[in-house]
């Protein structure tokens, strides 16, 4: 049996705690809230920051972790400790604390902890980048496309700490587990990933066996041929261990309802501030151009595949066909390949998000054929249809927007879409939603 060694992980978080747990009390002094028992304040917010990040795994941070997790990790913390901060007024009767001092210590320990943590993360993956230090040896069990992908990522990110050794192709004829298994004690490999698709029942229980004896840490890489979800939950009803395909965070009430206030405020906001003067000024250039109506409406398919009306500025002539522009299409107007251009002819959907059939983000919605075609064709296309269609989504704003010309390109955008739907969080939709309107400004290739 091979021993961990040389390992400092174990003290990473820690530290994070105790840097931030000297900011807590420490920036106190630096303002006059009048509190009468600074050691009973001390005590109290240090024992609550603590209970929090362990409850919120506000430490939890990953080496592969993105700055949107992060952010969000951040934000979470801080909501609840700001409830947490204010209750020690009425909890120890604490009447003559300033709540103006404390809203500005609570304020500036927003900024100097989210500081602090953005520059440790920066130094610690520095160090494993310059230093080779914290470093994590692996080797991967498989010969595919995924494997392939996950090597590159090893070797391209140095400073996520992973060195690659080697990889065991486990379809050649020299394949062996057990030289495998020696080559993983002898150079003292600490994580090892295995391709599922590759490796046979009895394979795989050899592996996790070998694993567990030798403290070796195990990672699977599933095969996701086309489209795969994100992750399987794992749940215990009593004592018997129940897997779930998926989980969508929209289906939890306090997201839903969070969601939907971002899109009633913006929606009014676009509507008030916007399309009030907007709307004018198109449907004259549109008039003026072409007569008919201002406002095109369209059926879509939204959530739980419900049939709603879209609506846009008209861009094209008068036509019986309702078939997807494409480019070059004679239809479009000039004042419609503007609006297309800069994706002004989708803001009258502001309405539609209002009414609650859309979302500001979310996943494209089609057009009734097309969703009949899709399902028929595109693995999983259905599980869009989980959450509300939106204005914008992931896929948009990753390149897959505008005319579906190969299958290639509906078949990456549902793989954004699930991702989006298995992955949704308000800093995510506020990301999309600045990309959006900074691509509408430079415009798209394929908005036309």
């Amino acid at each position: 049996m091979s021993n961990r060694i040389g390992r400092y992980s174990g003290y990473i978080k820690p530290l994070f705690c105790l840097v931030d747990l000297l900011i807590l009390n420490f920036t106190i002094i630096f303002f006059e809230i009048n509190i009468k028992h600074k050691l009973l304040f001390s005590i109290y917010i240090s024992a609550l920051w603590i209970i929090l990040s362990i409850k919120n795994k506000f430490y939890d941070v990953k080496r592969f972790s993105r700055v949107i997790q992060i952010l969000a990790s951040l934000i979470r913390q801080f909501l609840i400790f700001a409830l947490v901060l204010y209750a020690f007024i009425g909890f120890f009767k604490q009447p003559l604390i300033s709540r103006l001092e404390l809203a500005k210590y609570f304020i500036a320990l927003i900024g100097l902890i989210t500081f602090t943590k953005f520059v440790l993360i920066y130094l610690l993956s520095k160090y494993r980048k310059i230093f080779g230090g914290n470093i994590r040896k692996v080797v991967v069990i498989g010969d595919n496309k995924n494997t392939h992908q996950l090597i590159k990522i090893f070797n391209d990110k140095p400073e996520f700490g992973y060195r690659f050794q080697r990889k065991f192709g486990v379809k050649g004829e020299d394949f062996d587990l057990d030289n495998c298994f020696y080559y993983i004690v002898e150079n003292e490999i600490d994580e090892v990933y295995c391709s599922i698709a590759e490796l046979s029942n009895e394979q795989l229980r050899s592996i996790v066996n070998f694993t567990e004896n030798n403290l070796k840490v195990l990672k699977f890489i599933p095969d996701n041929k086309d489209i795969f979800t994100k992750k399987l939950i794992f749940n215990y009803y009593e004592y018997i261990p129940v897997l779930s395909f998926r989980e969508i965070p929209l289906d939890d009430s306090i997201n839903k309802f969070t969601k939907r206030a971002f899109d009633i405020l913006l929606s009014l906001f676009v509507l008030i501030c916007i399309l009030s003067w907007l709307t004018p000024l198109i449907g004259l250039l549109i008039q003026i151009e072409s007569k008919g109506p201002i406002f095109f409406k369209q059926l879509r398919n939204g959530l739980d595949y419900r049939e709603f009306y879209c609506y846009k500025y008209r861009s094209m002539k008068p036509s019986t066909s309702a078939n997807q522009a494409t480019r070059g299409d004679a239809r479009v107007t000039k004042v419609g390949k503007f609006i297309r251009r800069t994706s002004i002819d989708e803001l009258p959907q502001f309405i539609n998000v209002l009414k609650g059939d859309m979302s500001v983000v979310g996943p494209r919605p089609h057009m009734v054929k097309h969703n009949e075609e899709f399902a028929q064709k595109v693995d999983k296309f259905m599980v869009r249809h989980f959450v509300k269609p939106g204005i914008t989504g992931l896929a948009q704003i990753s390149g897959f927007r505008g005319e579906i010309e190969t299958k290639k390109d509906i078949v990456n955008r549902v793989k954004y879409d699930i991702f989006y739907v298995e992955s949704w969080s308000l800093l995510l939709d506020i990301k999309i939603v600045v990309l959006t309107a900074l691509n509408a400004i430079k415009g798209e290739e394929k908005a036309y």
